[in-house]
């Protein structure tokens, strides 16, 4: 597998796109980051960890659906495949608010979520532009089967209108109502077409720090990598630079990362987060642990380059998401903010 070089690798072209101001944001955050560094001594043990356990295996076998659960999207007509992949993108959000909401018997708060939209789909047909435009907050309450609780269950559902109806709206009025040509519109370019969803206010996940503007765009590389394993290489699911995505970063991986001992954050951090307190979204010490948790991925996939293992940030990201499901990492709480970003 061949990568295009990162940011600061010989070669790489004069002109920044999105995915480079991704990583050069984390970077510049890493280098000014007061609460949470990169334990740069143990990326080389942590690299041959990886690569004798097996977990990289995997990596890059699979070319069509490999997501799971609610996720997996497997739909004969390509336009409603998108739409769905991205409607799911489009709300999969909430991990601040999921100690609070209504969820099923032994599901998570996200699995909850994307359950609930998938059989609401399936109960009333296939997922449209103008359908997703004219959603309000009162029909995320019944698509998700949540409660009206005058508080912050109120608050998400809000949010899912929002984010739902602005990706409609987006679709409807620049696209003809069509999803594929949504996707098509970004020529095949995974950059481009994180840049056409970051323009949504849903999926516009960009933080200021000291003055420096940190892109980190979870939502939006994501659905980018949904549509590659709900397609494979082909159609919706081809991009030439699908390998230059970075990490997705959220509140798990960072958690992974802490945990193996390769980020390591202030104690008085540490404690907010065993706590369960919430921290502030877009606060100095949320955004340092996601954003040096995005570049530890790109150092971390360094490491493994030289070791002769070329694993992408984003599928390097799958690996530590699964291994985050181990009972090691889910006996500690991870950090908690309520964002759209994740």
């Amino acid at each position: 597998m061949t990568l295009d070089p990162g940011p600061g690798d010989p070669g790489h072209g004069p002109r920044p796109d999105v995915l480079d101001r991704v990583r050069s944001g984390a970077a510049e955050v890493a280098e000014r980051a007061v609460h949470v560094h990169v334990a740069t001594g143990r990326l080389a043990p942590y690299a041959d960890e990886l690569v004798a356990s097996g977990e990289l295996d995997r990596v890059g076998r699979v070319e069509g659906a490999d997501a799971s659960g609610p996720w997996a999207v497997d739909h004969p007509d390509p336009e409603a495949a998108v739409a769905l992949v991205l409607a799911l993108d489009a709300v999969n959000f909430g991990s601040g608010w999921h100690p609070v909401v209504r969820k099923r018997p032994g599901c998570s708060g996200a699995v909850t979520m994307a359950t609930n939209l998938r059989e609401h789909v399936d109960r009333h047909g296939d997922v449209t532009a103008r359908w997703l435009a004219g959603i309000e907050p009162s029909d995320a309450h019944r698509i998700f089967d949540q409660p009206h609780d005058g508080g912050p269950v109120e608050e998400l559902m809000a949010h899912f209108a929002a984010a739902l109806a602005e990706l409609g709206t987006l679709v409807e009025t620049d696209h003809d109502g069509s999803f594929t040509a949504l996707v098509a519109s970004a020529g095949g370019s995974a950059a481009r077409l994180v840049d056409v969803l970051a323009s949504l206010p849903g999926f516009a996940d960009v933080w200021t720090l000291d003055g420096v503007e940190v892109p980190i765009l979870k939502r939006a590389q994501l659905a980018v990598a949904d549509l590659h394993r709900t397609f494979g290489p082909t159609g919706p699911g081809r991009f030439r630079d699908l390998d230059r995505l970075t990490a997705f970063a959220d509140n798990l991986v960072p958690h992974v990362l802490r945990l193996d001992g390769v980020l390591v954050v202030d104690e008085a951090v540490v404690q907010r987060i065993d706590a369960e307190e919430l921290l502030a979204a877009g606060s100095r010490e949320e955004l340092e642990i996601r954003a040096v948790g995005l570049h530890a991925v790109e150092e971390l996939r360094r490491a493994l380059a030289a070791r002769g293992h070329a694993v992408p940030s984003w599928q390097l990201d799958q690996v530590l998401w699964s291994r985050g499901a181990g009972a090691r990492y889910k006996a500690r709480p991870r950090h908690r903010a309520r964002s759209t970003a994740y």
